[in-house]
């Protein structure tokens, strides 16, 4: 599921119960973050919940790269999920010019978190966007 499609089921549903509701459904079909990545290096600081997120290269030459996500916070799992549909498969400058801040206004999310959920999620994004820096500067 890409950006795009989490922003029309988002105005598709009427209120911010329903979307907490879908948010959460984002975060159970995420696929299983491996154990052996749930390391304090994966680990985003700046989270009340615990947040993992790791990154790989996509698909040889393609230049992309890959993230996996996870969260002990049901919704904050699906805040992942959302980061994941937003970022992953970008090359890192694609990562690096998208404005989360934008996107994540057309949701609505930040007049809808708790102050430490928005910080994490913010601090998410920080992570995503330096480890696209990292790749780049490798």
């Amino acid at each position: 599921m890409d950006i795009d499609e989490i922003a029309e089921t988002f105005a598709l549903l009427d209120d911010w119960e329903e979307r907490y509701r879908y948010i959460i459904e984002l975060g159970r079909a995420m696929p299983p973050f491996p154990e052996d990545e749930r390391t304090r290096e994966n680990a985003v600081q700046g989270c009340v919940s615990q947040v993992w997120l790791s990154s790989r290269p996509g698909a040889p030459g393609s230049g992309r790269i890959e993230f996996l996500g996870d969260s002990d916070a049901h919704i904050v799992r699906g805040l992942v999920a959302i980061l994941l549909a937003l970022y992953s498969g970008h090359t890192p400058e694609e990562i690096l010019a998208i404005d989360a801040e934008a996107v994540l206004g057309r949701l609505g999310l930040r007049e809808h978190l708790t102050p430490q959920r928005s910080n994490g999620l913010t601090a998410m994004v920080r992570r995503i966007r330096r480890d696209a820096e990292a790749t780049l500067a490798a």
